[in-house]
């Protein structure tokens, strides 16, 4: 009974029929003007997303590779500053080892050089003392000579014994 007084709810085959046709309407119209931009939209929006990913995805690769580049120069560039301080540091021996030699060289001879005034100064200095004593000796034979051959005896002792020493 209700049903029967309300009109939007009671079955009419009429409003029915027409529902259908403005519904199948409206779906083909929708169809045509907004489906297919709203569905292009979401396929280009599709489209940008997984550009967006694939870039993504290359940057990520990149940045990989580049990480791993960076490494190698680091270890690269480790390894040139081992062998610049390694070389460094021969140098630095063979400097000092050369400065040694250098000074080790010089030593000797200064050394040597010393020696050789210190021989050439005794040298001189014996030769000043046989000088002296050279001269000190003809003084005192000199004074001790004269002493002697004052007598005439003993002149003549001395000159008999020296020939008879003297073999010809």
């Amino acid at each position: 009974m209700v049903l029967a007084i309300n009109p939007l709810v009671s079955p009419d085959p009429g409003l029915f029929i027409w529902s259908t046709v403005a519904f199948l309407l409206l779906f083909v119209l929708l169809r045509k003007m907004a489906w297919k931009p709203i569905v292009q939209a979401l396929d280009e929006r599709e489209r940008s997303i997984e550009e967006a990913l694939e870039s993504a995805k290359k940057a990520k690769e990149e940045m990989a590779r580049l990480t791993s580049e960076n490494e190698s120069l680091l270890k690269q560039a480790r390894a040139e500053r081992d062998v610049i301080l390694k070389e460094a540091k021969t140098l630095k021996d063979q400097i000092v080892a050369e400065a040694k030699t250098s000074a080790q060289v010089e030593g000797a001879k200064l050394i040597e050089k010393a020696k050789q005034e210190i021989d050439s100064q005794k040298t001189a200095a014996l030769a000043e003392v046989k000088n002296q004593v050279a001269s000190l000796s003809l003084e005192i034979a000199e004074k001790v000579l004269n002493k002697q051959f004052e007598d005439q005896k003993k002149q003549e002792t001395l000159v008999n014994e020296l020939l008879k020493e003297v073999k010809l």
